[in-house]
Parts: C-alpha cells; sequence; structure tokens
C-alpha cells in the first residue's frame, strides 16, 4: 500500500526470491531492511522474501517509485495498484477486499484499466492449472465493480476452450 496513505495490520513488503538474488545478497537485504531493522523502526514497514507464489497477475507487473522514502543503501518500488488488486481477486479475504476499497476510494484503481490488466492476467494464465480458477475470480471481481466500484459489470469472456 506504499502509493496510498491507508495503514492496515500487515506493515511488511514482499520480494519474490529469486535463483538469480542469491543467499548473500538475500541476507544483506534483510539485515537493511528485515523485521527489526533500523528501517522498520523508521518507517514501520520492512522487507519479506516470499520463496515461492503463485500469483493471478499479468506477465509483466507494473512497478512505480517510492521516492518519499529516504534509504541509503537500495531503493523501493511499488506495484501499481491496479496490478495489487488483480492480485487480491484470488485470496479476496477480507483484508484484501478491505485493501481494494480504499485503494478504490482513493482514485488508484480505475474501472477499465483493471478490466485490461485482469483481462491481461487471465490471457498468461490461461493455459496454467490456475485457469480453472478463472470463473470464480470473475466472480470475486463482479464484487469488485458491483460493491466498491459501482459500475455495470464488463465483458469478460474465458479462453475458448473454457467455454461450452
Amino acid at each position: 500500500m506504499l502509493q496510498c496513505d491507508y495503514a492496515r495490520g500487515t506493515k511488511d513488503g514482499d520480494i519474490l526470491g529469486s535463483a538469480t538474488l542469491g543467499q548473500a545478497a538475500e541476507d544483506q537485504l534483510l539485515s537493511l531492511a528485515g523485521k527489526g531493522a533500523d528501517i522498520f523502526a523508521q518507517f514501520r514497514i520492512y522487507v519479506d522474501i516470499v520463496r515461492s507464489a503463485i500469483l493471478f497477475a499479468p506477465q509483466t507487473l507494473i512497478f512505480h517509485p517510492v521516492s518519499d522514502l529516504k534509504l541509503r543503501n537500495f531503493s523501493i518500488e511499488a506495484l501499481d495498484a491496479t496490478d495489487v488488486a488483480v492480485s487480491k481477486l484470488k485470496r479476496f479475504k477480507p483484508d484484501d477486499i478491505a485493501d481494494i476499497r480504499e485503494m478504490a476510494k482513493r482514485g488508484f484503481i480505475e474501472h477499465k484499466r483493471l478490466i485490461s490488466r485482469f483481462e491481461a492476467a487471465m490471457d498468461f494464465l490461461s493455459t496454467s492449472a490456475q485457469a480453472e480458477d478463472f470463473p470464480r475470480y470473475i466472480s470475486k471481481l463482479r464484487i469488485v465493480e458491483r460493491d466498491i466500484l459501482g459500475v455495470p459489470p464488463a465483458d469478460i469472456e474465458l479462453p475458448l476452450w473454457m467455454q461450452d
């Protein structure tokens, strides 16, 4: 939620672990910005490295620099709010819904762009095991459209192989 002035219980910034990052770099990053590091005491946010994640998101994610944090050793980029909202449709727990609601309330989620990024995620994952969950994701998107954005539902088509 680094693009918004909204705060809730989660104070971590997830970094997807990568074989190219290497253990030494991970250890150094966590010593600089992990829970208990000075950055947490100063900004109330810390870095957490996620070993594995299967995201519902477009292949190419959009990031924005977070320039208001004055950091010496590294820079931070935040995932675009629309991509965050799309990725939250997979889990769609109360905290996820609250996050989407707050981002929309602050003007960070525009319906047309949300649909475009949702369709990009579906296109990217249409041949994966996640594709069988697309109808469930679409029903969650409908809740966001109706209850949060207050707009009529967009026409979303399932991949041809999933249609009757």
